[in-house]
């Protein structure tokens, strides 16, 4: 996350990572605007591009080659990136609704979600078909599919496409290939294999010219696809289409390629939506009921032009939208788009030939299909291939040329936010922000909690209960990603670490917080976001939140005083020191947080490693210490910034004992191979390498590729824990039950030996 240089004054939320919007940051990335943020909330981190999907499902590209990494994109163009379901509009607060987070307020709003299966007007279709739509959470559906027909051993499997479009007819040829492919692979008969491709118009690709539509009936004749036109599904059951015109087809698999609609939720927010739930927008795309909200690609239907739902109308949007939204913080006259009145359409026919289709136009061949190819691999390179950034100046909020509207008090927020700042108690953050940001967090009571933040006071007051202890712990540390929310629940994790692995009881919270300045209401919600997310671990925990300080800062930071409770007798407390020659290790969470968000900050880092990473810090460690001391684990830490080796080296000096690491059963999370191949580590790590001299024959070691990853540093990290052997596997067992599923076995205790390298690596 890189430090804030400039006072947020507007928000752009864009909802929906679809090609439209993946233009908009991509240009936003190219021209920032000096105090204007962009958020892009949507459910995926990769974002497939529709023209290549066919040839992903034929087998020509791999997953990566398909998909837009939308993580890599938002840290490109210096975007939030929530990974969250939009729910609805809160319009009159100009707020995005979602499934699992605090509402997200905005200025600006843009939708660009595609379009959504409407299976309900069909009996049987949401038990019995695998619809294409929406086109983001295509790949697990195919990859289901997929499966299922690999384990089809029996009879013929009749797979069927309903849709006879391009989209239909495209995906129905990609499949038949790959699937053939795959039958031969493993040695079955391909004339066990059948296709149907379904219709309610007279002919296929209705939308194209008669040579077009020759040429696609004459593969499918030469392929054996048994074409049903005029045949309009009304009822789908167990491995049968039921078509209006009296013909029933069997079918063991259905891919649904037909009547998409807009997303259920738009019906709730007040906008204009044409008959089948689309927004309609004017030229400018923007809504033609609220100037606030923009929407582009499938989910929107122009006024002025009917367009078909094609990828190439996405596409080209994303200039006009991204110059739009510009021009309407700005409080500028918009441009109209006008899109083109033909396009051309290049359509495989499941191998590696294609046919070109424009107008009146068309052409097939071979040489289509590379020249699709190249196509198309030129336009994902522009959202993979990430040139530097231009160093040129970028005006400051309120000065002339920044472009932002601002009203006589933002302005002058903008400017205070920008000058000079004061130290000292004057980096506080105001009174009345605080107090809004803090007044809507709802948080755990305590009987022992006397004084807190629902009395709040110069100090919080608790008690200390009869015949308990109390435990102190604090951590604090400046964000790494762009998400608050998450970032809050991150922070409180880690603070929380060290007394669930200590074997307390979590009590009360402090925080101290650094917000980067701005405009109140942006601070506010910056603060808001942060804390929900927090309070709902501590809560979770059990930890009341008593009180904190918030200051100002470039750089958004959080940590927690924790105090914990345990019995005064300490009979269930776990130390680092504790460790049994012949007890076993057990690591509940994977390792490698450290190199994977350095190369994050690097664009070197895949969406989907950064999630799962994500996922992992924001697991809890408080039932994994639950379940270790059940299975009388003698000694117990949470991995922090010195790494698995730091950590293991306190532990064996603390109880007197030896160590040995296997590498390869260390759990790694995914990329971390990857990016500390590639030489990428975080800043620590150097510091972290230095205590390679507690590793006995070291040099032997260095260029494994694992090696690295023990001095990497953690945040949010797991339980490294000495449990008796003969409790070792029970205990893993009890782990992943649990939730830890990368929990295992990574080593052994050893009786301290005459050298001084304490810890023995094996592989």
């Amino acid at each position: 996350m890189k430090p804030q240089t400039q006072a947020i004054a507007r928000d752009i939320i864009l909802v929906g990572g679809g090609h439209s919007h993946v233009g908009v940051l991509k240009r936003f990335a190219m021209q920032p605007e000096p105090g204007l943020r962009l958020t892009l909330i949507c459910t995926d981190v990769h974002t497939p591009y529709s023209g290549m999907l066919p040839g992903y499902v034929a087998g020509h590209y791999d997953y990566d080659a398909v998909h837009i990494d939308l993580s890599r994109l938002a840290v490109f163009a210096g975007a939030r990136l929530y990974r969250d379901e939009v729910m609805g509009l809160d319009r009159a607060e100009r707020q995005v609704l979602c499934r699992n987070r605090p509402p997200v307020p905005y200025d600006r709003l843009s939708i660009n979600i595609g379009s959504t299966p409407q299976l309900a007007g069909v009996p049987g279709a949401q038990q019995h078909v695998v619809p294409v739509k929406p086109i983001h959470q295509f790949n697990q559906r195919w990859l289901a599919l997929l499966g299922r027909v690999q384990q089809h051993s029996q009879g013929v499997l009749r797979v069927a496409v309903v849709g006879a479009g391009a989209g239909g007819v495209e995906l129905l040829l990609a499949m038949q290939y790959r699937l053939l492919r795959e039958f031969k692979a493993l040695g079955r008969d391909a004339d066990l294999l059948q296709f149907h491709l379904l219709g309610a118009e007279p002919t296929i690709l209705p939308t194209h010219n008669p040579r077009v539509r020759q040429h696609f009936m004459r593969v499918l004749a030469e392929r054996g696809v048994m074409v049903h036109l005029g045949s309009e599904v009304i009822q789908v059951e167990a491995n049968r289409l039921v078509c209006a015109n009296g013909q029933v087809v069997q079918a063991d698999e259905i891919m649904w390629v037909t009547q998409a609609g807009g997303a259920p939720w738009l019906q709730d927010t007040g906008l204009a939506l044409d008959v089948n739930g689309f927004l309609v927008v004017n030229d400018c795309l923007q809504s033609i009921s609220d100037p606030l909200v923009f929407a582009a690609g499938d989910i929107a239907t122009m006024e002025n032009y009917p367009l078909p739902k094609a990828g190439v109308f996405a596409v080209r949007q994303g200039r006009p939208l991204a110059d739009n939204l510009r021009l309407s913080v700005a409080g500028k006259k918009l441009k109209p788009y006008h899109p083109q009145s033909s396009w051309l359409a290049l359509i495989s026919t499941g191998d590696r030939y294609a046919v070109a289709s424009r107008g009146t136009l068309g052409f097939a061949g071979q040489w289509v299909w590379l020249w699709k190819d190249w196509i198309d691999r030129r336009f994902m390179r522009k959202f993979s291939d990430f040139e530097s950034m231009s160093s040129h100046a970028v005006p400051a909020i309120g000065a002339a040329g920044s472009g932002l509207a601002l009203n006589q008090e933002e302005s002058m927020q903008a400017i205070s936010a920008i000058a000079m700042r004061c130290g000292g108690c004057g980096a506080k953050v105001g009174a009345s922000v605080l107090t809004r940001a803090l007044g809507n967090l709802h948080i755990v009571e305590r009987d022992d909690v006397l004084v807190g933040l629902h009395s709040p006071d110069d100090a919080a007051v608790v008690r200390v209960p009869p015949g308990k202890a109390m435990m102190h712990s604090v951590d604090f540390f400046r964000s790494f990603v762009d998400d608050p929310y998450i970032f809050g629940k991150i922070a409180a994790n880690h603070a929380l670490g060290d007394i669930f692995a200590m074997g307390g009881e979590a009590q009360s919270a402090t925080a101290i917080a650094t917000v980067p300045p701005g405009l109140e209401a942006k601070v506010e919600d910056v603060l808001f976001q942060m804390m929900t997310g927090a309070v709902e671990v501590l809560n979770e925990a059990g930890c009341a939140l008593v009180g904190g300080h918030t200051g100002e800062g470039h750089e958004l930071a959080l940590g927690f005083a924790i105090n914990g409770l345990i019995d005064d007798n300490l009979a269930h407390l776990t130390r680092k020191g504790g460790m049994q020659s012949g007890d076993v290790l057990i690591l509940t969470k994977p390792i490698g947080t450290g190199t994977l968000f350095a190369a994050h900050a690097r664009l070197q880092a895949r969406g989907r490693w950064i999630d799962a990473a994500l996922q992992s810090m924001m697991q809890s460690n408080r039932l994994g210490a639950q379940c270790l001391r059940a299975h009388r684990a003698t000694a117990c830490t949470d991995l922090t910034g010195f790494g698995l080796l730091g950590h293991l080296v306190e532990m064996t000096k603390s109880s007197g004992v030896d160590a040995e690491i296997s590498l390869s059963a260390l759990p790694m999370l995914d990329g971390a191979l990857d990016t500390v191949a590639a030489g990428i580590v975080s800043s620590l790590q150097p510091a972290n390498v230095r205590l390679r001299r507690a590793l006995r024959d070291q040099p032997a070691w260095i260029n494994h590729p694992r090696y690295p990853l023990i001095f990497d540093p953690q945040t949010a990290g797991g339980l490294l824990a000495s449990v008796p052997a003969d409790r070792a596997e029970s205990c893993v067992a009890a782990l992943r039950e649990l939730g830890y599923e990368n929990a295992g076995i990574i080593g052994r205790v050893l009786p301290q030996g005459d050298v001084l390298e304490p810890i023995v690596l094996v592989d």
